[in-house]
């Protein structure tokens, strides 16, 4: 089987299983969990690594979601250590006819909206006004929220949210009020 009829069988299986992400709001998938499911739904392994083909497939996905008019359903592809879209975000907005967005955190704004889009779409689940867009600030990733240890220590933490006197062209970052479930955020915004 050559890779790129096996590209073309995962972005159908991605297709599908991103469909069903979509289909419980605010839900989102990472690219390692996405890439395992699809290569054991498809049966179509590879011991490549998946930066070197993830990108292509899900490119594939955007594709065949713009020419369904559904909305670009890798908005809900994230990575597992921020909650935030990659770089290869920008081919959604290219489909789309839009400018590619290189700034990390307005691509992530763009891929909130498009979340949104496909929660709108798919979701069985969405709130009767409509839902809301994910805040991107923090990750729409359920990982990017403190671990309870963490929560009780935030005091002493507060002096590395604050950059360096000699980065002052930094953002600097905030703290901002727990959440619902009592456990606080420590990068829950950025202020100019």
């Amino acid at each position: 089987m050559t890779a790129a009829h096996a590209h073309e069988i995962w972005a159908q299986e991605a297709y599908q299983r991103l469909a069903e992400v979509a289909r419980t709001y605010h839900a989102v998938i990472t690219y390692k969990e996405l890439a395992t499911k699809i290569q054991h739904d498809s049966q179509i392994h590879t011991s490549v690594l998946l930066h070197n083909w993830i990108g292509r497939v899900l490119g594939v996905v955007v594709r065949e979601a713009h020419r369904r008019g559904d909305p670009p359903l890798t908005a809900l592809v994230v990575h597992t250590e921020d909650g935030m879209v990659g770089e290869g975000y920008r081919e959604a907005l290219t489909t789309a006819g839009q400018v590619p967005v290189e700034e990390p955190l307005e691509r992530e704004h763009h891929a909130a909206s498009a979340r949104l889009d496909c929660y709108r779409r798919f979701a069985a689940d969405l709130p009767a006004d409509g839902g809301v867009r994910p805040r991107p600030e923090t990750g729409s990733h359920p990982r990017a929220a403190t671990p309870p240890d963490l929560a009780g220590r935030l005091p002493q933490l507060r002096h590395l949210l604050r950059p360096a006197p000699h980065h002052r062209h930094l953002r600097r970052l905030q703290l901002t009020k727990p959440p619902r479930d009592g456990h606080e955020e420590l990068f829950s915004s950025l202020a100019p």
